[in-house]
């Protein structure tokens, strides 16, 4: 997927877009995306100035944004939005500098009712950066007929 693609399946945009491209789609079942990581990304500013390090709670939303594009670019998910609901075993392993290139995949675990289950994992030159697991909610969008506009 083109970011073209990827910004049809995700809401997200500047500054909270956290993928580039998706390398791998297994619709459904699982995607592999990249994110280039640059110093001008707005975070860095404040974390940390002199020593710049992206957020963990931010790799943690590059995964379910890939694992957004893996599931809702398909089927009966199409056009569905998610929302996070729990992290579970994450654990970090290496920080991330401007500089990096992520490669984050993100597997469907289960799906159950409106909620799924994500096994996410963020690697740097083939080095694990951090693995857990994700929760999210399903919901459809908002039309604008439903906010009385």
């Amino acid at each position: 997927m083109d970011i073209n693609k990827i910004l049809d399946v995700l809401p997200h945009r500047f500054p909270f877009l956290m993928v580039d491209k998706i390398v791998q789609l297994e619709p459904g079942i699982k995607a592999v995306g990249i994110k280039n990581v640059t110093i001008n990304e707005p975070h860095f500013a404040g974390h940390f100035p002199s020593r710049p390090i992206m957020p963990g709670v931010l790799l943690i939303e590059a995964m379910a944004q890939v694992g957004a594009c893996a599931l809702f670019s398909q089927g009966k998910y199409k056009g569905q939005l998610g929302f996070l609901a729990g992290v579970d075993k994450m654990r970090f392993k290496r920080q991330v500098i401007p500089g990096d290139t992520l490669v984050i995949t993100s597997q469907v675990l289960k799906l159950k009712a409106n909620f799924g289950w994500f096994q996410g994992e963020v690697k740097v030159n083939d080095e694990l950066v951090c693995r857990g697991q994700i929760m999210f909610g399903i919901e459809s969008p908002a039309r604008e007929d439903d906010a009385g506009v």
